[in-house]
């Protein structure tokens, strides 16, 4: 009778821990397989507050991921490079935008995509040229403050 209970005990711990990890790679947002999609890159003159893995949506409906931050190489430019993990079935006309977004009022940045007009789809490495840096509300109100606005 203890054994059987003991076993019960260990096979309800086990569950237990197995249902931790799961929760912790699901809020997490890690990936061990190989990551779907394909990617494009953006430039924005500040990419301030935006962190790698944020949503990258359209019409408020998540569509990717950002998979990387990076400042460009060259340095005659002073601009962020963004690598945006798209789905793979989602297709992008060349002159979208991509907008640094912030969820509520002092909420995550993320990645606002709208839509453009042309036939021209995106393939995948392709660079999307239209894109809006977020404004930054503390320096906003300095501004305001102070009369510069």
């Amino acid at each position: 009778m203890d054994s059987y209970r003991e076993t019960l005990v260990g096979a309800f711990v086990l569950l237990g821990l197995v249902c931790v990890a799961w929760m912790t790679i699901k809020l997490g947002r890690m990936e061990f397989f190989a990551p779907q999609g394909f990617e494009l890159t953006a430039r924005f003159d500040s990419a301030s507050g935006l962190r790698v893995g944020a949503d990258v949506e359209i019409a408020g409906v998540p569509v990717g991921r950002v998979a990387a931050i990076s400042l460009d190489a060259d340095p005659a430019r002073t601009q962020a490079v963004v690598r945006l993990r798209l789905n793979e079935d989602f297709k992008l006309s060349d002159d979208s935008t991509a907008s640094i977004r912030t969820s509520g009022l002092i909420g995550d940045k993320y990645i606002s995509i709208s839509r453009g007009g042309s036939e021209h789809i995106l393939a995948a490495g392709d660079e999307m040229t239209e894109t809006e840096s977020s404004v930054d509300l503390g320096t906003l109100i300095g501004k305001y403050a102070f009369g510069g606005v």
